[in-house]
């Protein structure tokens, strides 16, 4: 099998969450001998080179970070090139988020599944994983702790050649994460995490409270 695969981050590779998923993703990919070829639409220069790309394969693979439930708009102006192809393309994503609960990304996931029809491809799935933010910020150990999972991924996509399977949909994690944890994560969110952001903005020169509306 012979995939394409579509970084949809606009962020550089240095700074993708997504890229860093992709590597040990395709590491364990390619153990069964799976095949592919990578582009990054964030390089503007390389959009025809995908474009080609995607008319002449069968299989491809579009990675893509979720912001607040919306992709990125970089990937949208990209894909609005591309004319549908009809000719029984397979087509699959890998969605991850910041988001640590599974339902954070199901509007995303339905997205995407629409895409596929849209670009005139056969929908083959959708990985979701949310809980990912942390990852460009992390080295060594504690980065390959949060990727290391994407190998196994990898090695399901080039058995099945898609995410229907049922190690994939457990993949997720927590749709919703429970109750005590939600307050937890509530209670930092008002006390030490508004403090941390407070900090920030006053080293970004910020003069008004983070809470401060205008417009109220």
């Amino acid at each position: 099998m012979h995939v394409l695969i579509i970084n949809g981050s606009p962020r550089i590779k240095e700074y993708s969450n997504t890229d860093k998923i992709l590597e040990k993703f395709i590491k364990g990919m390619c153990e069964n001998g799976t095949t592919y070829e990578q582009f990054e639409v964030s390089d503007l220069k390389q959009w025809d080179k995908i474009r080609e790309a995607y008319y002449n394969n069968s299989k491809i693979l579009i990675a893509l970070p979720l912001y607040v439930e919306c992709i990125p708009g970089l990937l949208l102006e990209f894909l609005e090139t591309l004319k549908p192809k009809n000719d029984g393309t397979g087509m699959a994503f890998i969605l991850q988020s910041g988001f640590a609960e599974g339902i954070q990304l199901r509007c995303g996931e339905a997205y995407l599944k629409i895409l596929a029809q849209k670009l005139g491809c056969e929908y083959l799935g959708t990985l979701v994983k949310g809980d990912n933010f942390s990852i460009r910020f992390f080295e060594g150990e504690q980065r390959d702790k949060v990727t290391d999972p994407y190998t196994e991924m990898g090695r399901e996509y080039s058995i099945n050649g898609d995410f229907s399977s049922e190690a994939c949909r457990r993949f997720t994690g927590p749709e919703v994460l429970p109750a005590h944890i939600r307050f937890i994560v509530g209670l930092l969110q008002k006390t030490l995490a508004k403090k941390m952001f407070k900090k920030i903005a006053e080293d970004w020169g910020c003069t008004k409270e983070i809470d401060y509306r205008p417009y109220q």
